[in-house]
This record gives structure tokens, C-alpha cells and sequence, in this order.
């Protein structure tokens, strides 16, 4: 019996992203399973970034000033800062920048207006869920799919298509594409399904 529990950025984006694929079944059965689906979303999402900013030394993950003290200590000697990772929506904008042209073949995440706003709503609704206060709360269900699936499209542009993540290990990228491919099969049916139910209720009230 292993009783350590080992992980890097590697792991933690993949998981992330398999935590999401079997989490998104129970949606409709159980409505509060979306809080954890938007964690492991951002979760996931946050992993992909990282892994696509690493380049090597992964100081552009880092908070930029971070990652300076880190370059004058390497360069100049004397102590190093405390890694930092940078904020979610800072990796968001590197990730659409210059800064992921890291070799010849990188691209740099092109977004739409719907991504944009996707990427912000989740990271706003993960910090209500895990900074919650205590108040009621109720959340409009329709437009979370939609969300989760603007934020797989970054994944699979991260993970595939921008030239700057290698999965060394070909099980971890089945395991990757997998929880993918389910999330954005699960996450599409969910949305047919409220998009179905809201056009009945408003039928209703005509």
C-alpha cells in the first residue's frame, strides 16, 4: 500500500480535468454537483495554462515580479523569492499573448468575446464557492454548460494544439484526451437538455 501522494503540473492539469468528467454525470440528478464541476473546471483550466507557460523553467507561470527576483538571484547570486504562481486571469492573458511564442511552432491562444467572458464568470463563481460567505445564494443553471465548454476549448487549444505542452508519457495523454472528450460529450447534452427546459417554461408562460 503506497501511502504518499505524489504530483506535478502534469498531474494536477489532468486531473483536474478527469475530476470534471466524472463529476459532470451527476448534474442532473444532483444540481449542487456544480459547484465541484466549476472547481474542477478552473482547476483543470489552471493546470493547462501552467503546463503551456512552464517553457522549461516555468518562471512565466510565476508572478512577473517573482520571476524576476528569481532571474536576478540566478544571474547575481543570493537568495531566491518564494514561488508564486500567477493569478488565474493573468495566466489567462499570458496564454493569449506573445509570451506562449516559447519555439518556432508555438501559437498563442486566439480568443473570442464568449471565451472571454467565460474564462472571467468562471473564476468569478469558483471564488464565490470556495471564499463563501455565509448568505443564501441561488445560481441560474442555463448558461453554466456553455461556460464549461468555452474553457474546454482553451484546454484542447493548450493541450494540442498550441505547440507548447508535451505529454512525455503516452497514458498521460489518452488520459487527457478521455476526460476531455467525456466532459465535452456530458457538458453538451446537459446543455441541450436545459436549453429544452427553458424554451418549454417560457412556452408556458406565453
Amino acid at each position: 500500500m503506497d501511502l504518499w501522494l505524489r504530483t506535478d503540473e502534469t498531474e494536477e492539469a489532468i486531473s483536474g480535468l478527469e475530476m470534471l468528467a466524472e463529476t459532470a454525470p451527476s448534474l442532473i440528478a444532483d444540481p449542487y454537483r456544480w459547484k465541484w464541476v466549476i472547481i474542477s473546471t478552473h482547476n483543470a483550466l489552471q493546470g493547462f495554462m501552467v503546463l503551456a507557460l512552464r517553457h522549461g523553467n516555468g518562471l512565466l507561470a510565476l508572478k512577473d515580479e517573482i520571476a524576476a527576483q528569481w532571474l536576478k538571484a540566478y544571474r547575481e547570486g543570493g537568495k531566491y523569492p518564494v514561488e508564486k504562481l500567477d493569478n488565474f486571469l493573468n495566466l489567462y492573458k499570458k496564454v493569449k499573448s506573445d509570451r506562449m511564442l516559447c519555439y518556432g511552432h508555438s501559437e498563442k491562444f486566439k480568443a473570442t468575446p464568449n471565451h472571454n467572458r467565460s474564462v472571467k464568470k468562471l473564476n468569478e463563481l469558483r471564488n464565490e464557492f470556495i471564499h463563501f460567505v455565509p448568505k443564501g445564494w441561488s445560481l441560474e443553471l442555463t448558461g453554466l454548460p456553455e461556460i464549461c465548454l468555452d474553457c474546454l476549448d482553451v484546454i484542447e487549444f493548450l493541450g494540442w494544439e498550441s505547440g507548447n505542452i508535451i505529454f512525455y508519457e503516452e497514458v498521460q495523454q489518452k488520459r487527457a484526451m478521455s476526460a476531455l472528450k467525456e466532459a465535452k460529450k456530458v457538458l453538451t447534452d446537459i446543455k441541450q437538455k436545459y436549453e429544452e427546459a427553458a424554451n418549454k417554461t417560457n412556452a408556458a408562460d406565453r
